[in-house]
């Protein structure tokens, strides 16, 4: 015992001799590393980093981690140094038993990018297995009359350590009868024989004991003992012979139960009992062999009693005893050596060496998705493997060393076509029938914002009522987007533009998460008619996308306003309009005619006259479109000299609005028709016309002959508007009769001086509300007129009429006359 305490305090000054010779090789693009085995958790193998070629951060920042092939993690990284320790206790002769040598495999995996490196740890051996006898003792029992020289197998010894630490040699006790030899198998192994050197002689020493040591060649040297008992024996001097010592025989693994195996066969020269001979397996023969073999004790037939498995274990050695029945018996033995042949009935497993990493769908061919080995349990051509995808795979394998692949991508990939593949990967061998298998593999493909946002339409019309509420919804635009999370979200919002030099932000504003725009105010159709709205999707993205879209908003008008009366105006009459006519009147004589517009377009604007209250209902009528006042049949003396009309003027809208006027006539005798009818378009002069001007022209040459000359100039133009459009209102410059022919302003004049109406002629009742506004309106720019020329047949009072009309159209303006031309300031 105290020997072995030693023993066991060397072997660990030997464990960190070692480990601090420890030995690196790097060959190829392989890592080598040499330990001896038994070393302490913890113990520093190599600085994996530095061998790498990686820096301290790359353990970290790469997710360094090392995969053992043997299943047990033997080993792993010191994050803080990169060196590779020992992190479970390593027994070499556990992992490669007696192999000469003794290699863990590893695999180095690192991330961004993805690749990895093999390791090689060579685990050496060391003395720390001493010689072991299957059994402490051995009995044999020994005729005395066996011959000299005569040759007894002893049980070997068996040392797991291998090359110089493995048993070498075997030692005997000093005695007299026997000495120790040794017999070469096939296999290299000395097995042990005792020699007898001198006859036995049982009546002087029936026994013998012996000391059996068996030495290995470790330093220092271990050893282990056997004692063995020899009992001498008297007579049947022959043992029985095989025909061989050593029997071979080779078997296919997918044998079946009761398969004959071999026949073997021993003879004994005695007679009788002595030379019967029984067949049995060694008392030493493992259980496993028991279990799997079976020998029939008369013929010596080795048959099959269990399953072969190669995987399991490749050959068999079997011990064979064969004894006869003397008394006492004698015993020879032999030894069987069965291979087993491999069959392909393994089929290849493939195995995730790294979890398959998500791809960005711009990724470059080439990107590494996963690292991926495949192993075979066969051998030989059953046990090579080759791997291969599907036709069409937007992947490919990329073999790196000793059955190990990268999975990498082969092509462009579309996550809004396939957001995830699964990618099937069969593994075949090249045995005979050939064995595969699939394993899916999910790859997942993560989004790139490769996809703008999409309206639903290319432009949106809305129609929206005037007088709407603010705040009121408008309409809801929407976009989508193919990305995905917040690729796909969208805002919208609404880009600068001007709405009648405003921006448009001041009209309508948009939520920026549903796309639905709201009014900031209510809209007038009579200022503004239709507007565009530019909307803006964009995406979440980086960087992100957009589009735009037209809202295409048109005002619907509405009956908001009410007719306005032009002629008579209140501005400048009052409430009350005064009209003269004779009594000497006919039936269908024109007394006036009341004029007015409406703001509002379409059928909200068609204006109808009727009268509502009169004095003598059955002298007067009114034109329901026209609005002219004419007498229904001829004036009577014993009408009323003053007679009264209240019309009202309604528009065709719903609801109607509607406005009244009084106008007042006076009856008066002597009173004559009005000579000056502008309505009337002429093309050229007409001698009424021309009696006219030169009527005027010697009415005003008393004054002077500078007046004479202004009013020739004054009817020269008249007369050339007069043959363009009929119109006396038109503007010094660009826009002319021509450009308009529509719009003309029509003041009659009574022969007594006050303005007998005052007519705006258009082509409909909304172009007469134009052309009013073009002649009289100040925000229109036909208000930019500048002066007006009238014809008149009597004094200038009638001229301070027509200007006192002006200024109630045109309050913001100053008129003036001066030579028959009125003039705005």
């Amino acid at each position: 015992m105290t020997k072995r305490i030693g023993y066991q305090d060397w072997r660990w000054q030997a464990l960190w001799w070692h480990h601090f010779f420890l030995l690196w090789s790097i060959t190829g693009a392989q890592t080598r590393y040499s330990i001896p085995e038994e070393l302490k958790q913890g113990s520093v193998v190599g600085n994996l980093a530095k061998d790498l070629g990686l820096g301290l951060s790359d353990i970290f920042d790469r997710k360094l981690r090392v995969a053992s092939e043997a299943g047990k993690q033997y080993f792993t990284v010191d994050a803080g140094k990169g060196e590779l320790v020992v992190n479970d206790r390593i027994d070499r002769e556990a992992l490669c038993g007696q192999s000469a040598s003794c290699v863990l495999p590893l695999q180095v995996v690192v991330e961004n990018p993805l690749r990895s490196h093999r390791i090689e740890v060579e685990i050496r051996d060391i003395n720390d297995n001493s010689p072991r006898f299957p059994t402490q003792e051995i009995n044999l029992k020994i005729p005395e009359s066996v011959a000299l020289g005569k040759r007894f197998p002893l049980e070997s010894a068996e040392d797991p350590d291998v090359g110089s630490n493995s048993l070498k040699t075997y030692s005997l006790s000093k005695n007299d009868y026997f000495s120790l030899k040794f017999k070469e198998t096939k296999n290299g192994k000395a097995v042990p024989e005792l020699v007898l050197e001198k006859t036995l002689d049982r009546e002087k020493n029936a026994v013998h004991h012996l000391l059996l040591t068996a030495l290995d060649g470790g330093n220092p040297v271990t050893s282990g003992t056997c004692k063995i008992t020899i009992t001498v024996l008297d007579i049947n001097d022959n043992f029985p012979v095989f025909d061989e010592n050593e029997y071979k025989v080779s078997f296919k693994e997918n044998s079946t139960k009761g398969t004959f195996v071999i026949k073997l066969k021993a003879t004994d020269a005695d007679d009788g009992l002595n030379g019967e001979v029984k067949y049995s397996f060694g008392s030493r023969t493992p259980d496993f062999v028991l279990s799997t073999f079976e020998i029939n004790d008369v013929t010596g037939d080795i048959v099959l009693k269990g399953l072969l498995d190669y995987e399991t274990s490749k050959s068999y050695l079997i011990d064979v005893t064969a004894k006869d029945n003397g008394v006492p018996e004698m015993e020879g033995d032999c030894r069987v050596q069965l291979d087993v042949e491999d069959i392909n009935d393994n089929a290849p497993d493939i195995v995730l060496t790294s979890k398959p990493v998500p791809v960005r769908e711009d990724a470059p061919s080439g990107t590494v998705v996963a690292l991926i080995s495949a192993r075979d349990l066969d051998s030989g051509n059953n046990g090579k493997v080759n791997l291969r995808l599907p036709k069409g795979s937007h992947f490919a394998l990329k073999p790196s060393f000793s059955n190990n692949y990268e999975l990498v991508t082969s092509g462009a990939l579309d996550r809004e076509s396939f957001s995830e593949y699964n990618i099937e990967i069969t593994a075949t061998d090249l045995g005979s029938p050939p064995l595969s298998s699939q394993k899916l593999i999910p790859v997942s493909i993560t989004d790139v914002n490769d996809n703008p946002p999409v309206f639903s339409q290319p432009s949106y019309n809305v129609y929206l009522k005037e007088n709407g509420v603010p705040g009121s919804i408008l309409y809801s635009v929407s976009a989508s987007d193919l990305d995905f999370g917040e690729n796909a979200k969208i805002s919208y919002s609404i880009l600068d533009s001007k709405v009648q030099d405003v921006s448009v932000s001041s009209y309508v504003y948009i939520n920026s998460d549903n796309g639905s725009i709201y009014s900031m105010h209510s809209f007038d159709y009579e200022k503004l008619k239709v507007f565009q709205i530019q909307v803006q999707a964009k995406d979440q993205g980086s960087p992100s996308l957009s589009s735009n879209t037209t809202v295409h908003v048109f005002i619907l008008d509405q009956n908001d306003n009410a007719p306005s009366v032009i002629y008579p105006s209140p501005a400048v009459l009052g409430s009350l309009s005064h009209q003269r006519m004779p009594r000497s009147a006919k039936a269908g004589h024109l007394v006036t005619k009341v004029t007015a517009v409406d703001a509002d377009s379409g059928h909200n604007a068609w204006i109808s006259y009727i009268v509502t209250e009169a004095t003598d209902a059955s002298l007067f009528t009114v034109n329901l479109y026209t609005g002219e006042v004419r007498t229904k049949r001829a004036v009577s003396e014993q009408d009323d000299s003053s007679q009264r009309l209240l019309i009202e003027i309604k528009d065709d809208g719903d609801p109607v609005q509607s406005s009244t006027v009084t106008v007042s006539i006076l009856l008066e005798d002597g009173l004559h028709e009005p000579i000056l009818n502008l309505r009337q378009k002429v093309t050229e002069p007409s001698k009424k016309t021309g009696r006219i001007t030169l009527y005027l022209i010697l009415s005003l040459a008393s004054v002077s002959v500078l007046s004479v000359v202004t009013f020739l100039i004054l009817a020269v133009k008249c007369i050339r508007s007069s043959r363009s459009s009929g119109s006396c209102c038109m503007r010094q410059g660009d826009y002319d009769g021509y450009k308009n022919p529509n719009r003309n302003l029509q003041i009659q004049l009574n022969t007594d001086g006050p303005i007998k109406y005052v007519e705006v002629l258009g082509g409909d009742m909304l172009s007469q509300s134009q052309s009013f506004r073009s002649c009289m309106s100040p925000m229109s720019p036909m208000s930019e007129y500048s002066d007006f020329t009238l014809i008149k047949p009597s004094s200038t009072t009638d001229f301070k009429e027509v200007i006192s009309v002006l200024d109630a159209s045109l309050p913001d303006s100053t008129w003036t006359f001066e030579s028959q031309q009125v003039s705005r300031e």
